[in-house]
């Protein structure tokens, strides 16, 4: 008979990752799945956050460098953001499209030495790598999976900034603000309960040796931990389950920075646009909890008044305690004014929303 302990051990020994090796040498707990990524620490797995902040391992997440001198243009015309003009201060989001203007996924993209990055969840990074590649054609731009020679940490919290200090002169003093030094890349990403966020990326070789002093400082966190801060931002991950789901306005994704209505063309952009000036927005993403637990991204929601077909979709979720799981909920606005809404139907759990962390705003 194989017992837990036997399969997990095998399980570890598939992983070939060197970072996630030594994330396991000092206590982490990893998940079997195909992506496996970080749950947590030592002996309790929860993730309860101390008040200094945290530090956690993005394992869940996915690079492709995108190299060659005409990788920016190429970029620019698949992009929902403006890619020509990225500077080397700046971090951008961006959406890759269906050509019915149907998000694919979600980008974080900034410029390295020699590439630019696109940061994207790991389950979808192959896939949709491998569509871009599709249309490189003659365009002199090389895409290659980048994810297994950097390390991406998220640190948030009051002291993330100190613990950051040794390894960077100056801290990024805005979101989307970008630091170089010998340590690596530095973002100031969205801002989450009124904490400091950042995004490490790094070497190998660098993380291991930084890890010790940053979790003196830090809580080390699964990567759970930090997409709460994303839900609790206000900002969306297209991940497998919600792929081809979503116009880019849905989920409030060009009040957050992630679409460039100037810009040229790029797949479904004539949808897009449509959506944005030819009347007020029906649709729009909300932060939400409920007390359910399986709670999962693609799941649909209902609303009390019309039961029979689903009003919403669930994003992202998270499980932030045995009682409650915080989730952002893609809504007709016209079902947030009357009636309750539920998971799954009609008669599931309650959802109780909340304000977003930023303004919404509809075209005049």
């Amino acid at each position: 008979m194989i017992s837990g302990i036997d399969i997990y051990t095998e399980f570890m020994t598939e992983i070939t990752n060197e970072w996630l090796h030594f994330l396991v040498g000092h206590g982490a707990h990893v998940t079997e799945s195909a992506t496996p990524e970080v749950s947590g620490f030592g002996n309790d797995a929860s993730g309860n956050v101390s008040d200094t902040g945290f530090v956690a391992p993005l394992t869940d997440l996915g690079l492709i460098a995108a190299s060659g001198e005409d990788a920016a243009q190429f970029l620019h015309n698949q992009l929902t953001n403006d890619v020509e003009h990225l500077g080397l201060a700046q971090a951008r989001l961006a959406g890759y499209c269906s050509p019915k203007g149907r998000l694919l996924a979600t980008l974080l993209m900034w410029k390295s030495a020699d590439a630019i990055m696109l940061q994207l969840p790991r389950e979808i990074q192959a896939p949709v790598q491998k569509r871009l590649q599709m249309f490189v054609l003659r365009a002199k731009a090389k895409l290659a999976d980048a994810t297994d020679s950097h390390v991406m940490l998220g640190l948030c919290g009051p002291s993330a900034a100190v613990a950051l200090a040794e390894y960077f002169a100056a801290m990024p003093a805005a979101p989307y603000a970008k630091a170089e030094s010998d340590a690596g890349t530095l973002i100031r990403m969205a801002d989450a309960g009124g904490a400091q966020r950042y995004q490490w990326i790094t070497t190998v070789d660098t993380a291991q040796n930084a890890w010790p002093g940053l979790i003196r400082t830090l809580q080390p966190v699964g990567a759970r931990v930090w997409r709460l801060t994303d839900i609790e931002a206000g900002i969306p991950r297209i991940t497998q389950a919600t792929q081809d789901q979503f116009v880019p306005q849905m989920i409030n994704y060009e009040v957050i920075g992630g679409v460039n209505f100037k810009k040229g063309c790029y797949p479904g952009q004539e949808i897009v646009a449509r959506s944005q000036y030819l009347g007020k927005l029906k649709r729009r993403m909300m932060p939400a909890s409920t007390d359910a637990q399986d709670v999962r991204a693609g799941m649909e929601v209902f609303s009390s008044i019309d039961p029979e077909q689903p009003c919403g979709m669930i994003v992202n979720a998270e499980s932030r305690s045995p009682n409650q799981t915080d989730c952002l909920v893609e809504i007709k606005t016209a079902s947030l004014e009357q009636g309750k809404i539920h998971l799954g139907s009609a008669g599931g759990p309650a959802l109780q929303f909340k304000p977003l962390p930023y303004p919404l705003f509809d075209p005049t």
